[in-house]
């Protein structure tokens, strides 16, 4: 089935441009947001390309080195005592 409707022609370029940077064309971007919107019964999602600042980056680059983690317990009694311990 066919969906026609109007569009701002620079709207339309502009989110064609989005969408390419997502790895979607139009009819699907429409076709996933109609789905959704069923799916949850109201407007379905936010899609966006946040990208994280380099302070996240450098976060999320630590964790996977391993750097800054929290210390591992052997049990949940080891690690009450260790909370306790702060105050």
């Amino acid at each position: 089935m066919n969906v026609t409707f109007g569009m701002d022609k620079n709207l339309k370029l502009e989110l064609e441009r989005l969408l390419s940077k997502l790895g979607l064309d139009i009819t699907e971007y429409f076709t996933m947001a109609a789905r959704q919107a069923v799916i949850e019964q109201g407007i379905p999602f936010k899609v966006t390309m946040e990208i994280p600042n380099a302070e996240t980056r450098q976060a999320m680059q630590d964790t996977l080195d391993g750097k800054g983690l929290s210390r591992v317990y052997s049990s949940f009694g080891e690690m009450m005592r260790d909370i306790d311990a702060g105050d």
